[in-house]
């Protein structure tokens, strides 16, 4: 399939060749972005569709779901297809080695949450990354077999589709297994990522090849083939988790962490379960918002961030001015804090979540704020709680079919490409998800996140996570899905392409492209992409006694608004080679190049 070009029923939304040429320019005078990772110009409104739309990380992949729709599948159908063609067609996070969470939420407007997110094997221990000096080893937890946790995404794939599912399993499996074998052209980002990256494929798979080029580095449109991966995915399609969790793949798995001293085991795999909770909903003026409990720190920490923000005039303070952006700074700098202490695994730890979003209590954690001076995150601790009953590389993708049901979908191997782990023979990359526990409290993980008790490792305990899928009604209706990859600054994402919307009446592709601020309580600074403030607005900042710093582009939001005329409206982050493809009722009339 060309992704370059729109399908009967698809609206793509790449802009022509004069714009292509405009981003280059504003980017090469505007930023120095790290990492291939690069801020570009958006159109004014994102691509709009009437029938269904998909909005992921890879234009195969959008297209593929976008196909599943126009052929009558459902949003939990496609969300099956595009999750599968992610593990062939991003492998620096798309996975079938990893986990992640799914909010789905049915036109009727009843809602639930998928969790197959990874677990620690039964072999794990709360020590297992430390010396004998009680230090943490360097890399233990980011790099190599020890890092694995148990994979969840084909547990919930399966979960979701056996409930939900509306076309046959198997022909949901069958494009991803396609474009494994026959393979797709690469994108510029991704040969700089896979270059990048090809010394640790090799230092840490000596036996095999994936993913590296014997004739040289990779360049934009080589095609990259994974062939054992394609016969990895065919058990999965004739076989659904048995074809995964068990048998020759499971034997393979097994082997692999043999070979590295890896602990998962027969036992792990084949006890896997993903498990359906109830979605975390709460209130922000007329809107209800539908997110993930723990073991996802998002949803909570979006709750409180939300709480705390609504009381404050921020449409009256404008975007990223600088009374909005040390306000938000500073909330996050309390929610954060929060997480650090608080939430874990509710099946090991009894997060007190109502506690957490009473509002009573987050106004409280607001009253030390200075309208003119920046806290200092060495005063910030996490707040003190009244005991009341209780009732974290990723990618993202968000999926409303013609019904206007809808699935928001977070999936990671947590560090790009994961543990950098090939499973041998089966051509698929395992996650270094064990970094996202507390390895020592109040030591950072990858993400210069803390932790303490609650996030220790345990066996069978899944870790805590930042990912946080959203679907946000108003007035009772779908009005839109957000979410977005990016470790530690996901949270923030979130929230503010939600206040891109509600409070500065943004187009969702205006919120999605939007700069970004975030604070995550240490390190104690404000981290903005690269143009996203004044001057005058980071001096400002400075001298109410923030640090403020430059870094590369932070998330990739992928999200889709409901207009009122119940058409789609698809936001698809300028940031990576994401890509929003919808459905038309009628199809749209095939002119040449690109649709716009």
């Amino acid at each position: 399939m060309n992704a370059e070009h729109s399908l009967p029923g698809h609206v793509f939304t790449r802009t022509d060749s004069l714009l292509i040429l405009l981003f280059f320019a504003v980017a090469l005078l505007m930023c120095n972005c790290r990492g291939g990772e690069s801020t570009r110009p958006s159109p004014e409104r994102g691509n709009i569709a009437d029938a269904g739309m998909v909005v992921s990380a890879h234009p195969q992949a959008s297209a593929i779901g976008a196909s599943v729709l126009a052929d009558g599948g459902s949003a939990i159908d496609a969300a099956v297809a595009v999750q599968f063609a992610l593990a062939v067609c991003y492998p620096i996070a798309g996975n079938i080695g990893g986990g992640g969470f799914l909010v789905f939420r049915r036109e009727d407007g009843t809602a639930m949450t998928l969790d197959f997110r990874e677990t620690a094997p039964m072999a794990a221990h709360t020590d297992m990354y430390l010396d004998s000096a009680g230090q943490v080893i360097e890399g233990a937890s980011t790099l190599g077999h020890r890092s694995c946790g148990v994979p969840g995404s084909v547990a919930g794939m399966w979960k979701a589709h056996q409930q939900f599912g509306t076309m046959p399993w198997k022909d949901l499996l069958q494009p991803a297994t396609d474009l494994a074998e026959k393979g797709f052209p690469i994108t510029a980002m991704q040969a700089l990522q896979l270059n990048e990256n090809g010394h640790h494929f090799e230092q840490l798979n000596p036996g095999n090849t994936y993913l590296r080029r014997s004739e040289g580095p990779w360049h934009e449109g080589d095609t990259l083939r994974q062939s054992d991966l394609a016969k990895t995915l065919s058990l999965i399609r004739d076989h659904g988790p048995d074809g995964f969790y068990r048998g020759r793949t499971a034997q393979l798995i097994l082997a692999e962490m043999r070979r590295g001293g890896g602990l998962i085991d027969s036992a792990d795999l084949e006890g896997y379960q993903a498990i359906w909770r109830g979605p975390l909903v709460f209130k922000y003026d007329s809107f209800s918002v539908i997110t993930m409990p723990p073991p996802s720190s998002g949803g909570i920490a979006l709750g409180q961030l939300l709480s705390m923000l609504e009381p404050l005039p921020l449409r009256e303070w404008g975007h990223n001015r600088s009374r909005t952006v040390h306000y938000l700074s500073e909330a996050q700098r309390r929610v954060y804090a929060d997480r650090a202490t608080h939430l874990g695994d509710p099946d090991f730890y009894a997060v007190p979540q109502s506690a957490l979003m009473n509002p009573e209590y987050l106004q409280k954690r607001m009253s030390s704020v200075s309208a003119r001076r920046a806290s200092s995150s060495r005063e910030v601790q996490a707040g003190v709680l009244q005991p009341q009953p209780e009732s974290p590389q990723t990618t993202h993708f968000s999926i409303v079919d013609r019904g206007l049901n809808a699935v928001s979908l977070t999936t990671t191997l947590n560090d790009a490409y994961g543990s950098k782990v090939f499973v041998d023979g089966a051509g698929f990359l395992l996650n270094n998800e064990m970094d996202d526990f507390s390895s020592k409290p109040g030591t950072p993980n990858l993400y210069g996140l803390l932790g303490g008790k609650a996030n220790a490792i345990e066996p069978g305990k899944r870790m805590l996570s930042s990912m946080s899928p959203t679907i946000v009604e108003k007035n009772g209706k779908l009005y839109a899905l957000i979410g977005s990859p990016g470790g530690s600054t996901i949270i923030n994402s979130v929230l503010q392409t939600f206040l891109n919307l509600v409070e500065f009446d943004m187009s969702m592709q205006q919120a999605v492209s939007a700069p970004r601020v975030h604070h995550q309580w240490y390190p104690d600074s404000i981290r903005i992409e690269p143009g996203a403030l004044p001057d005058s607005t980071i001096a400002q900042l400075r001298a109410m006694g923030h640090s403020v710093y430059s870094a590369k582009p932070m998330g990739r939001v992928d999200a889709v608004l409901v207009l009122p005329d119940r058409s789609l409206e698809g936001g698809a982050d300028p940031r990576g080679d994401d890509r929003a493809i919808g459905v038309m009722r009628q199809p749209v009339k095939k002119e040449s190049g690109l649709q716009p």
